[in-house]
């Protein structure tokens, strides 16, 4: 739960499945005059905007009882509490609470309409101050970040290992592929430097292939030429977890590559640490920020 305040009005935002709702009851304390959620409800274009969200929003959507109470929307009898609307339509961006932050809530792509409603300026505000709490909230997500994963690298170092899911080992076949990537980087490196080769950042991009394979069992060539039809690469789909374990090992090659150690014994031994450490990793409960 978090609060925001426009014009003096100290407006509500509860996560519901990981989506922000804003307070209309809230948020109505700053318009003029008494009225009510229902009062905005019943206008045909409310209606008409909240369907469309729904469509595309909300699979299990009654068109049929949505169809029915927008027809009678612009009739003088016509009126539909929240709780009714969504009880008929199965509605999820507007939602009816109780208890100690009750009130209509709706999702905030929903909120913002309804805040127009009141002014175009209450509108303006209300979206900015939404922008400056979210800005906030990554700031401090990553902060909070930062320590969450230096408190997950020394567990890694001291934690006994547990049983949980962590990649498979290595074959012998793929411990003795030369990857095409990485052999160049070599290859130019000690020629540059004629002593032990030493990754620069961009370098160490390229031997991304070996650390993949350790974790995935696969290059990231490999992983698009298996799954052609998403977008982006491996990394994209690794969990957090992985990730972690990913930053780790790509120190941990560099290291391994400065002491000379071949290709296939590397991809053993970062093989074994990426099953230690995700072995740790998977098996650490209290971390409830980063899963």
């Amino acid at each position: 739960m978090a609060k925001i305040a426009v014009f003096d009005t100290e407006i509500t935002i509860l996560k519901v499945d990981d989506s922000d709702y804003i307070s209309l009851t809230d948020m109505l304390k700053a318009k003029d005059g008494d009225f009510f959620v229902t009062d905005w409800l019943r206008n045909r274009n409310t209606l008409e905007y909240i369907g469309i969200w729904e469509k595309f929003n909300n699979p299990n959507f009654n068109y049929g009882e949505f169809a029915t109470i927008r027809n009678q929307a612009g009739l003088n009898s016509f009126k539909i509490s929240v709780k009714d609307f969504v009880a008929k339509t199965n509605a999820t961006c507007i939602q009816a609470k109780a208890g100690r932050y009750g009130g209509t809530y709706a999702h905030k792509d929903i909120a913002f309409e309804f805040a127009m409603w009141i002014s175009p300026e209450f509108k303006f505000y209300l979206v900015m101050e939404f922008q400056r709490l979210k800005a906030k909230e990554q700031e401090q997500l990553g902060w909070t970040a930062k320590r969450e994963l230096s408190k997950i690298n020394y567990r890694i170092h001291t934690d006994a290992i547990k049983s949980h899911l962590i990649p498979a080992e290595v074959t012998k076949a793929q411990a003795s592929i030369i990857y095409a990537e990485e052999a160049d980087v070599l290859k130019a490196a000690s020629k540059r430097m004629q002593v032990k080769v030493f990754f620069l950042p961009a370098e160490r991009e390229q031997a991304r292939p070996k650390v993949n394979v350790a974790m995935f069992g696969m290059t990231a060539r490999q992983w698009r030429d298996a799954n052609s039809e998403l977008k982006g690469n491996i990394r994209d789909y690794a969990t957090i977890n992985e990730l972690i374990c990913l930053s780790n090992m790509e120190n941990i090659n560099a290291v391994l590559i400065n002491d000379g150690l071949p290709q296939g014994d590397r991809l053993v031994k970062l093989n074994q640490i990426a099953i230690q450490q995700m072995r740790v990793l998977n098996g650490d409960d209290s971390r409830k920020l980063l899963k």
